[in-house]
């Protein structure tokens, strides 16, 4: 047995042929720009909304950062050599270490949120606080590739103070070397269906920064690099 559709009533066609019972949308035949007409390219609107005064007032600022408290660190070293011996013998090397360490480290982690974070002016404030300490400190202790015997000529006995504060400083750098190092290497060798391919994440990457950051600071505590640390 063949059932068949129910054929379409006659008045109902005639409807539709006049346009009747179908929805009528209004659309305009005359829409407006979203956009305003300029003589401005793709490439000048990019342009304009780069800041370049922006990023020229934080190179300055930047620079301003690195330059002036090491400068005036080594002023304070040759002007008031007495006064900081006196004030080294109140003060442990080991906390100085850590004092430096801390600097340097919550400068490069203002540096790298200030690039990944949303809001990057209090991240760019904390770098720029950890790189003025930072400079400071080692202005005071006279870091270069060979501060062994400046810092021994300038202080004397009291030397083991300003070489903690450059060791620390050593230690958080050479913390992000390795993880920089290892951190590249995986994302080059772990494939992303890998489990270590967490690693990569923001805050995995950070934790795993810190660790390295820390191992680093101990070795330089406890490893015995200066017998008179």
């Amino acid at each position: 047995m063949t059932f068949h559709g129910a054929r379409p009533r006659p008045e109902h066609m005639r409807n539709l042929r006049k346009g009747r019972g179908v929805p009528q949308i209004e659309v305009s035949k005359h829409p407006e720009a979203s956009i305003p007409v300029t003589d401005m390219s793709l490439a000048d609107i990019k342009r304009r909304r780069s800041h370049p005064a922006m990023w020229i007032v934080l190179m300055v600022l930047v620079l301003a950062a690195v330059i002036g408290p090491y400068w005036y660190g080594r002023h304070c070293a040759v002007a008031y050599t007495q006064q900081l011996i006196s004030l080294f013998s109140m003060v442990q090397p080991r906390a100085v270490a850590m004092l430096s360490w801390d600097a340097t480290v919550l400068g490069f982690i203002g540096l790298g949120m200030t690039v990944l974070d949303r809001h990057k002016i209090p991240w760019f404030v904390l770098f720029l606080c950890g790189l003025v300490t930072e400079q400071f400190m080692a202005g005071i202790s006279m870091l270069k590739f060979h501060f062994w015997g400046s810092t021994y000529v300038m202080y004397g006995q009291a030397s083991n103070v300003p070489d903690a504060a450059n060791l620390g400083i050593i230690a958080a750098v050479m913390g992000l070397a390795v993880f920089a190092v290892l951190w590249i290497g995986l994302l080059i060798a772990v494939k992303k269906n890998s489990p270590l391919n967490v690693l990569a994440r923001t805050w995995v990457s950070f934790l795993f920064y810190m660790i390295i950051e820390v191992a680093a600071l101990c070795v330089v505590l406890f490893g015995g690099f200066i017998p008179r640390l």
